[in-house]
């Protein structure tokens, strides 16, 4: 089994940083949001919300993002719909990548999952939630604006 990881910008819906691994476990998640946060040049203010999964929940996942002042927020125990944003990001991957292909090794499966995010999800697929805009249009156009 492998589980992928993701860090997602709510505002853009955009997968800032992802990774796979054969372990759901707090090194997993660490690297994730250590990716994330070097890709968004270390901010100041974050909120980071996940499941309360045992990776997110560990005590050097907290003190990871305590010591970058990022507050930590987790969905009800036992309610998806606080996480829904990204349970949807994993429904569509499903449907419209991962389900109707077999993977003969984790590279096909990287390569997979990076053509999926980096060369579709973030640039060419529309969102309703964003007025039918990518990811990277909605962040482009903010950035523009301010």
């Amino acid at each position: 089994m492998v589980l992928l990881c993701i860090i997602m910008d709510l505002f853009s819906r955009k997968i800032i940083a992802w990774q796979l691994s054969g372990k759901a476990d707090a090194e997993l998640a660490t690297a994730t949001f250590q990716k994330a946060y070097r890709k968004r040049n270390a901010p100041y203010g974050l909120m980071f919300h996940s499941d309360r999964g045992s990776q997110y929940t560990a005590l050097s996942f907290r003190q990871l993002l305590d010591s970058h002042h990022v507050v930590q927020s987790f969905s009800k125990k036992g309610y998806p719909f606080d996480n829904a944003v990204c349970e949807c990001f994993f429904k569509y991957l499903k449907r419209e990548e991962t389900n109707r292909r077999n993977y003969h090794t984790l590279q096909e499966l990287f390569t997979s999952v990076f053509e999926y995010i980096e060369g579709y999800y973030n640039t060419r697929r529309p969102h309703g939630s964003l007025g039918l805009l990518t990811p990277n249009e909605k962040e482009r156009l903010y950035w523009e604006q301010h």
